[in-house]
């Protein structure tokens, strides 16, 4: 299988292409940095794989939870590039939850088969999902919600991972097993085979974001609030 995958929703970009049983990767700046360099990395690990975008069988990104503007560059990108393949036939599109794509890191690194997958979602919240391993994929048990890293539980033997310990050693699930996790592009690769196979890819105009925060910004008034220690 000829697959193009990538995630865009932390701080680190990562791509990853497969052809048959062979995996090129590139890692490199994300977030708001990702669109000057997505492109740039899909075009390079296709060369090196020796491949064109209308010989691949689909399209697989990290839908989210994650970065506002990490996963607007990725729906951008893979919306354009399967509008663009094949002269305009079009390429499937898979989205892929970002925290399954942590969950499958926290297999294949520590062989965790219950997971509380966590990102920093920053203005001191998290984005958690408890998922486990059942007939080789991760089913979710709940989530993903965004919420304080406070009221993360983690009951026992789950393995919790992600990137948001770091951020809140104290607060985030005390007493669980914690390992760092990314959604990386090689998960995503891991996980589309059965993704496709279950009929969840979509088409180009179907490659939406996962988006759990209504609001990003706070105003100027609600700002000055917090600093005072004043309900906004």
């Amino acid at each position: 299988m000829n697959l193009l995958a990538f995630d865009t929703s932390t701080e680190t970009l990562s791509v990853a292409v497969q052809r048959g049983a062979s995996v090129w990767e590139h890692t490199g700046p994300g977030g708001a940095q990702a669109s000057r360099g997505l492109i740039a990395a899909v075009q390079a690990l296709l060369q090196q794989a020796g491949l064109e975008l209308a010989q691949l069988d689909a399209l697989a990104f990290g839908r989210g939870p994650g970065s506002f503007t990490g996963l607007r560059t990725a729906c951008a990108v893979a919306q354009g590039l399967a509008f663009g393949a094949g002269g305009g036939r079009g390429l499937r599109v898979l989205p892929i939850d970002t925290l399954s794509a942590v969950a499958e890191q926290a297999r294949l690194q520590h062989g965790a088969q219950r997971v509380v997958a966590v990102l920093d979602a920053r203005m001191d919240e998290v984005y958690a999902a408890h998922l486990h391993w059942q007939h080789g994929q991760w089913r979710a048990e709940s989530g993903p919600v965004l919420g304080a890293p406070e009221h993360v539980h983690a009951p026992a033997g789950w393995t919790v991972a992600g990137n948001a310990q770091a951020a809140y050693p104290t607060r985030l699930a005390p007493g669980a097993e914690h390992v760092a996790a990314l959604p990386t592009a090689a998960a995503l690769l891991r996980l589309a085979p059965a993704l496709l196979a279950a009929g969840q890819d979509v088409d180009a105009s179907g490659a939406m974001p996962l988006y759990l925060r209504d609001k990003v910004a706070q105003t100027t008034a609600e700002r000055e609030a917090l600093r005072m220690g004043k309900p906004a």
